[in-house]
């Protein structure tokens, strides 16, 4: 029942993507962003698909059943900082330049090697994002169909390939609309069926009263406040979410869809950490046959909320994919490879190269997610890579004038360094089992999981900070004006003979 539900509902989406191809009508402009036409309410919508996917979702749920309420509630609230500060301080700002993509700030402000460096700091670490929407939409698959988790995540692959490369940002655009109306209902008639059906509980210690998870770190305070750091700056530097935003018609709309998105993240997700904490005791042991959310919805809840539910999940997660595919295949071609040259916006090779650019990240979404089959994690760790990289030198560099392309190095340099250094060297990650890459040793263990968050980003202002200070600034050099050149005598003529006209 629950798959035929969720079926219907992918028909519709695959319908909805392949309809916005009218709306490209083959102009670069309308792939890429949409005409830079969206209004408020619909950029605000799909800015909250970001979080509101099955990756962010289902990772929430399950770290909220296994540590607690605030360790779930973490990455909505991360992610609705995120974006309340982008509406304060950086939509109208960034939107009023007319760049296309965000490593082009980092291109007119610190030169061409900044920008590669943050275009390829900006597509590694999407890379991860996307593998962890295919390790949840992979989990979902194998929950409910019993397919076997790695065929899945192939499966998925070709499906949001296929109308992400018809209709580009207006694919996301009516996927994004058809995914919030359908998981808003699901969200809000969840909650009230927990409510006032089985009710909220919660484990000793692990409800929205143990303020011991926000204040001892033998209960994973560091661990929640690094997620809530890093979702909250990590994702200044999202160059989705900033594509969606250059997507407004005017900066002033592009402001207030970020102060929407932020509280309708906080109104649809957070209550959600309540009903997993209480899905703890309504499933009982049956939490160990998959995701808490997955089990609640498929064997407890009523066959109408489950398809509804999941189904705004899957959605959800397809249209994230959708972005990240166009969002890193964007900056692929124009900020690393300058297809089209400066004017790539309204090149017409533009578009068909944006297209192919979208298959290696594709496959780079499917190894991570093959590799490393964790929700939520992901996500977070995405944005930890970013904040130890790049996000200080776009915050200061916006609005400090000092600072040239040689703090953005120390920044990034430093802060990757300690903070990548630290990822092999701890068995954890965020509360985990590290299994992306980890080197057994006996100097780092997993009480440092956390801490390090802050610290990388730490060494990384100090790094910008200290060479923008001390450091001399380049004189560009001018070049020399040619020296002048005396004027040259003509040569007098003869005069000419007697009785010849002159």
């Amino acid at each position: 029942m629950i798959i035929t539900g969720v079926a219907v509902c992918l028909a519709v989406l695959l319908a909805a993507g392949f309809y916005s191809t009218r709306k490209v009508r083959g102009k670069t402009g309308n792939f890429l962003l949409a005409g830079r036409s969206l209004s408020a309410p619909v950029v605000a919508v799909i800015l909250m698909s970001q979080v509101v996917d099955s990756n962010a979702t289902l990772g929430s749920a399950d770290l909220a059943a296994s540590f607690g309420f605030w360790a779930g509630a973490a990455m909505p609230i991360g992610i609705a900082l995120s974006v309340l500060l982008v509406g304060l301080f950086f939509a109208r700002k960034l939107r009023a330049t007319e760049i296309v993509t965000l490593p082009e700030f980092f291109a007119r402000r610190f030169g061409r090697g900044t920008e590669v460096t943050a275009s390829v700091l900006t597509v590694a670490s999407f890379g991860i994002l996307l593998a962890g929407n295919l390790v949840a939409l992979g989990f979902l698959l194998e929950y409910f169909i019993g397919i076997s988790y790695s065929w899945a995540v192939l499966a998925l692959i070709p499906f949001v390939l296929a109308y992400t490369m018809a209709g580009g940002m207006f694919a996301s655009v009516y996927t994004g609309i058809v995914q919030f109306g359908i998981l808003t209902v699901g969200s809000i008639s969840l909650a009230f069926w927990v409510g006032f059906g089985p009710g909220f509980s919660a484990p000793e210690g692990l409800g929205i009263g143990g303020m011991g998870q926000l204040t001892s770190a033998a209960e994973g305070a560091a661990i929640n406040w690094a997620t809530i750091l890093a979702l909250g700056l990590g994702n200044l530097v999202a160059i989705d979410l900033m594509q969606r935003v250059f997507s407004a018609r005017s900066p002033e709309t592009a402001q207030r869809a970020c102060f929407s998105a932020a509280a309708g993240i906080l109104v649809l997700c957070v209550p959600l950490s309540l009903v997993a904490l209480a899905a703890v005791t309504i499933v009982g042991e049956d939490a160990a046959h998959g995701p808490i959310l997955y089990v609640l919805l498929g064997e407890y809840a009523p066959a109408w909320l489950g398809i509804t539910v999941i189904s705004g999940l899957v959605i959800a997660s397809l249209t994230t994919v959708s972005g990240i595919l166009l969002s890193t295949a964007t900056v692929l071609v124009r900020n690393v490879l300058r297809v089209g040259g400066e004017h790539a916006e309204m090149s017409a090779d533009v578009m068909k190269a944006t297209r192919l650019a979208m298959l290696p990240m594709a496959a780079l979404g499917a190894i991570v997610a093959l590799r490393v089959p964790q929700t939520g994690i992901l996500l977070t760790l995405t944005f930890d890579l970013l904040l130890a990289s790049i996000v200080v030198p776009f915050i200061l560099g916006l609005y400090w004038k000092r600072g040239d392309a040689r703090a953005v190095a120390a920044a990034v340099v430093t802060g990757i360094t300690v903070r990548v250094g630290f990822f092999v060297l701890t068995p954890t990650i965020y509360g985990v089992d590290n299994t992306l890459l980890y080197f057994p040793n006996d100097l780092v263990g997993a009480e440092v999981d956390g801490w390090t968050t802050f610290l990388a980003a730490g060494v990384s202002l100090a790094a910008y900070v200290l060479v923008a200070t001390f450091a001399a600034p380049r004189t560009p050099t001018l070049p020399q004006a040619p020296a002048p050149v005396a004027p040259v005598a003509e040569p007098r003529q003869a005069p000419a003979p007697a009785g010849v006209a002159g």
